[in-house]
């Protein structure tokens, strides 16, 4: 069920979004996932203590919106084109714009930071960064990018291999991003068991898990299989962008946050309403946010 990386993605299957990132870098989905990741390293600045940030599928850290893979679909027209000329970005959002200009020193959008790149503009001095990625080539391109940098490892490792490699961290503090490429069958339910054997582990621990939304029997599986590890204090935010029978592309995704700082879901609310706004096509779609689990 795997597909060329050329094609539209399709959520007909779970096993259906293999591809090489590039193709689809900046688009809603990152623009969402890392809106959401640049909230949570800030929450998680504000107290003195030290922390971890690790990162289980990280990447390349930056693309090249210039590149012809990126050109093929221009997904990032729909996604951070949106929003890059706009004068009316809220407080919530600007030090994810702020990171994102970071990298575009000329007023015209050409590169696109991943999560790393973006982590690593918000974390202190005091700090650290674990990145792992299994594509060889993509690791080494990571690999130089973050050549030289004492904050930062980069590891030649699959992502769930790492959770069990690096949790628990030295600081106690931290946020593991779990940001699966969707690239293999039954990844649903590899993530819930990711995520029962990491917060077995590491119970304090506060988990990012970015999903696509798929056809309505995989999203009731998956939060099942999610209920079962028993974890408690589980938030769910979606964005949908796309109608209900839109069936090209993924029509949202979502992120279930678990152990989120204090009132996370009253502050992205509001952040959320405005990147629907701003993202969603002919107003459909919306925004959804409740508690998988509560406390």
């Amino acid at each position: 069920l795997s597909r060329s990386p050329d094609l539209p993605i399709s959520r007909s299957h779970e096993s259906m979004l293999a591809y090489r990132h590039m193709f689809h870098a900046g688009n809603f989905a990152d623009v969402f996932k890392h809106a959401l990741l640049t909230r949570l390293l800030i929450a998680l600045g504000k107290k003195g203590k030290p922390y971890c940030y690790l990162d289980t599928h990280a990447g390349i850290g930056r693309y090249d919106l210039s590149h012809p893979w990126a050109k093929k679909a221009r997904e990032y027209e729909n996604g951070i084109g949106r929003l890059w000329e706009r004068e009316d970005i809220p407080e919530a959002l600007a030090p994810y714009m702020t990171a994102v200009k970071a990298g575009n020193p000329h007023t015209d959008l050409r590169f696109y930071p991943g999560s790393p790149r973006i982590a690593r503009r918000l974390v202190r001095p005091c700090d650290r960064i674990v990145l792992t990625e299994l594509n060889k080539d993509d690791y080494a391109e990571l690999k130089a990018l973050f050549a030289g940098d004492r904050q930062v490892a980069v590891h030649l490792l699959d992502g769930y291999q790492g959770l069990k490699a690096f949790l628990p961290p030295p600081e106690r503090r931290g946020l593991v991003l779990i940001d699966s490429s969707f690239d293999r069958a039954r990844e649903f339910a590899r993530i819930a068991t990711a995520l029962a054997e990491a917060h077995s582990r590491w119970a304090s621990g506060t988990y990012a898990i970015w999903y696509p939304l798929m056809e309505p029997g995989a999203m009731r599986g998956f939060a099942r299989d999610v209920k079962k590890t028993g974890i408690r204090k589980i938030l769910r935010l979606e964005l949908t962008i796309e109608p209900e029978d839109w069936a090209l592309t993924i029509p949202g995704c979502g992120m279930l946050v678990v152990n989120p700082p204090w009132r996370f879901e009253n502050k992205a609310r509001p952040l959320l309403d405005w990147l629907w706004r701003a993202l969603s096509v002919e107003g459909a779609g919306g925004v959804k946010i409740d508690w998988l689990t509560p406390e």
